[in-house]
């Protein structure tokens, strides 16, 4: 089912995912207004209330360390084609929320996939055939040990055209001297800025490519 014209019918309080963890299985969370807004909440409103000129109708949307699924299942039910990925043991979690949440609902069924950061990256995602026009992160940094790996990984997946769209905010020195490294490459802008939750939304291009209009 596509999204009717002009009609907005996503409502991120509506949906429902489980988080699967180590010390707590199956625990449901009822996003409701109520919830304590988290990065990947940031990153959704944002894209549901930005959709004209962040248009994702039948664009190559690829999520990194999708963890539940819920950017991916937004990004979804407003009409892109998407990639949700994480690593191999969190798919069986992420592919059930995601089915849960966009089967007959969405445009395109999303796709869920593996990636560990940095391994195998030509090999499951060939630059010759892989073009995404939206890269999704939300918190990524955090208290990750893989920085290095996390920088090829944007790095392999992202064309002179892709526009990264992620939400974090700085903590660590660690996580500062990352973003220094990443702004070797990428271009970053601060499109928008949550000051009770310490939460900024940035979008990134190829150095060079900022100037670029967004795909339409």
């Amino acid at each position: 089912m596509g999204q009717s014209s002009g009609h907005r019918w996503l409502c991120i309080r509506q949906i429902q995912v489980v988080e699967t963890t180590m010390l707590q299985a199956h625990k449901i969370l009822a996003l409701t207004e109520a919830t304590q807004a988290t990065h990947a909440l940031v990153l959704c409103y944002f894209l549901e209330t930005n959709s004209k000129q962040y248009n994702l109708v039948d664009k190559n949307v690829i999520e990194i360390g999708a963890g539940t699924g819920l950017v991916s299942i937004v990004a979804s039910l407003l009409g892109a084609l998407v990639t949700a990925t994480d690593l191999p043991e969190l798919l069986g979690n992420l592919q059930h929320n995601v089915l849960r949440n966009t089967k007959l609902k969405s445009k395109h069924q999303p796709c869920v996939k593996e990636l560990s950061w940095g391994i195998d990256l030509e090999k499951n995602f060939p630059r010759s055939s892989c073009h995404f026009d939206y890269i999704m992160a939300a918190d990524v940094v955090y208290h990750h040990p893989f920085l290095d790996e996390l920088l090829l990984t944007f790095d392999h997946l992202c064309k002179n055209d892709t526009v990264i769209l992620w939400a974090m905010k700085f903590r660590l020195e660690k996580e500062n001297k990352f973003v220094d490294r990443f702004q070797t490459l990428f271009d970053l802008e601060m499109i928008s800025y949550f000051p009770s939750l310490n939460i900024a939304l940035y979008k990134a291009m190829r150095k060079g490519s900022m100037k670029a209009s967004l795909p339409n």
